[in-house]
């Protein structure tokens, strides 16, 4: 290394003329290790990220954003926006909070086990947890951005807000085994491809309003999420699942009910009702499903409406049929005022 710059170090400066032996990356977080002890640890979160130049070029960025600059023969590589720069002895990096993190398999090394991936889902998801929101969790596995995070969900044909609980292992394998596809595609060229041949380089990801490559249907948008992290897809190539749920539980309750006097309860299947003004038989009361369970709940709801009598018969006078009224005999083939108002 001949030169060193981090206005913002929290540790000790690395020695220059010391020797950079590895570079290694965990999610987001990237480790860059001298042959000294020392390690450089920092944290890219939302906002941080690294360029290598050549000496003199044009950084893309402005020097204001500037972490940390490493300098050696022929390359600079500069950190920018990182939130988390510091360093640390190797002997004592082992306990830093970053390392002692619960990080899944690394998706960018060709060798991840995707079975793991898929068995730690359990361990940190929720059966509501959304799909975009298990693609985003570190702890089930490290790599995915919310760029891939959209172009997974599209690349598979899963809507964003499926329940981790309708994803089956089939499903959860393909998101973890497309989201590594893409990242490792990805490590050796500076834009990012996850459809190649579409004008932007990409399915969904920015593409609000513009026609799915796939079907054509109206590409949408919204946050999502703890951190309201936008997330695009097609909602016509992407129909979002519902978890299968049992048969008695499937019973519809305005009510919160007991979960084992429902699985219990054996409903008669519903009368059918004739509304075309035939009464298609006696219909005895106890095979009637009353409209509300009789929980404490919905007896508070119903005691808040007022009972209602019939509706009160009103005749407009101007449309009624005036009573006939006996004709005199002479009166018969004449005009009959009375009888003429219909």
């Amino acid at each position: 290394m001949t030169g060193f710059e981090a206005p913002r170090l929290n540790g000790h400066r690395p020695a220059i003329g010391a020797v950079i032996e590895r570079v290694d990356s965990r999610g987001k977080h990237i480790e860059i290790g001298w042959d000294d002890g020392t390690i450089l640890h920092t944290h890219m979160r939302m906002t941080g990220s690294w360029h290598l130049y050549r000496p003199g070029e044009r950084w893309r960025k402005n020097t204001r954003s500037m972490r940390a600059v490493i300098e050696v023969e022929g390359f600079e590589a500069v950190c920018f926006n990182a939130p988390v720069v510091e360093t640390f002895q190797a002997k004592d990096f082992a306990h830093h909070p970053g390392r002692r993190a619960v990080l899944g398999p690394d998706l960018c090394d060709p060798d991840v086990d995707v079975a793991e991936c898929v068995q730690r889902i359990p361990q940190f998801c929720d059966e509501s947890t959304t799909a975009a929101e298990l693609l985003l969790d570190q702890r089930v596995a490290s790599g995915v951005g919310n760029v891939y995070k959209s172009e997974v969900l599209w690349a598979c044909g899963v809507h964003p807000l499926t329940p981790v609980a309708a994803l089956d292992v089939d499903t959860r394998r393909a998101l973890w085994e497309t989201a590594g596809a893409f990242l490792r595609a990805n490590l050796d060229q500076p834009t990012r491809t996850t459809l190649p041949g579409s004008a932007e380089g990409v399915a969904v990801y920015g593409r609000y309003g513009k026609p799915c490559y796939r079907c054509g249907t109206t590409v949408e948008v919204r946050r999502h999420g703890e951190q309201s992290r936008v997330t695009y897809w097609c909602p016509l190539c992407q129909q979002r699942q519902d978890p299968l749920v049992p048969a008695w539980a499937r019973a519809d309750a305005p009510t919160p009910v007991d979960l084992v006097t429902a699985r219990d309860r054996r409903r008669p299947p519903p009368v059918v009702f004739d509304d075309t003004g035939d009464v298609s038989g006696p219909i005895d009361p106890a095979d009637v499903v009353p409209a509300l369970e009789r929980h404490p709940a919905s007896q508070a709801l119903l005691a808040g409406f007022q009972p209602r009598g019939p509706e009160p018969i009103f005749v407009d006078p101007l449309l009624a049929r005036e009573p006939e009224t006996a004709k005199a005999p002479d009166d018969e083939g004449g005009d009959d005022a009375t009888g003429a108002v219909s």
